[in-house]
């Protein structure tokens, strides 16, 4: 399979034009099928395997009681027409039993529970293929939400016109990245991914998780050091080297046809 590259030059700090590029030879993975339910097992898979353990830590009496055990309780005794449960001190109302309103819960998580999903290796390489196959598809990138000019074609690998693409000029990098992507005809995308941002509702947005981001583009690199360091800022954008690339970067949550960005050195490091 062979795409044509866009070729980038930049004629002063931001501005950027775009040409045709060279011809370029994608690798066999661009042509896989496209197999949905491997991708969706896949991404689980990493999700589950990265997911921790939580849960209370034995109980150990007064001394260290857990969650539902710590409360002043007293049993009424034998002989008063009411069940042998504990309640709260003065008061009716029952305590630490699984079983009464009040109560703890009756199997609560455990530390040890093994939340792992196990994953053939070729069937994990097979959906990564299949989610890099599914980005050559216009239709399902449009699909998937993501917002691009009518004129872009698929698979979108860059190249610079003066040497490599990824010997970026950090200065202003971030608005070369931007204007680059403008050029391309991928700006609305990244506009739609920074109107979206929302605050969480419940409790994530007090643990670290404030803020849900909608993601846009995937830049696929093959090194991080330049051009990685400046879309890493930019709201939906990330960036991954094309030896990492997984199924999960490639289809975030099972769900296929990710606008991704090549640049060629990832294309031919990924031969």
């Amino acid at each position: 399979m062979k795409t044509k590259s866009i070729s980038i030059s930049f004629s002063d700090d931001v501005s950027v034009s775009v040409d045709s590029g060279s011809s370029i030879s994608l690798p066999d993975a661009f042509e896989s099928s496209v197999r949905e339910d491997l991708v969706r097992r896949a991404v689980h898979s990493a999700r589950a395997n990265r997911r921790q353990a939580y849960g209370h830590r034995e109980h150990q009496g007064r001394r260290k009681p857990v969650a539902g055990m710590k409360h002043s309780v007293e049993w009424w005794g034998k002989g008063r027409g009411v069940s042998r449960i504990m309640r709260r001190s003065g008061s009716r109302e029952g305590a630490e039993n699984p079983h009464t309103r009040g109560g703890r819960r009756a199997h609560g998580p455990k530390v040890a529970k093994d939340w792992t999903q196990k994953m053939n290796t070729k069937e994990r390489r097979a959906a990564r293929d299949s989610a890099l196959a599914a980005t050559t598809q216009g239709d399902m990138v449009r699909s998937r939400g993501h917002r691009f000019d009518s004129d872009v074609s698929f698979p979108i690998v860059i190249e610079g016109s003066e040497g490599s693409i990824e010997e970026f000029n950090l200065n202003q990098g971030t608005q070369r990245f931007i204007a680059m992507m403008d050029a391309i005809g991928l700006g609305e995308d990244l506009e739609r991914a920074r109107n979206g941002r929302s605050v969480r509702a419940g409790r994530g947005k007090m643990r670290g998780r404030r803020r849900k981001t909608p993601k846009s583009v995937l830049l696929v690199v093959s090194d991080k050091s330049s051009i990685g360091r400046a879309a890493r800022n930019v709201p939906g954008v990330d960036v991954v080297v094309a030896k990492d690339l997984s199924a999960e970067h490639l289809a975030p949550g099972g769900d296929l046809g990710r606008l991704t960005v090549f640049t060629k050195e990832a294309v031919e490091e990924m031969r």
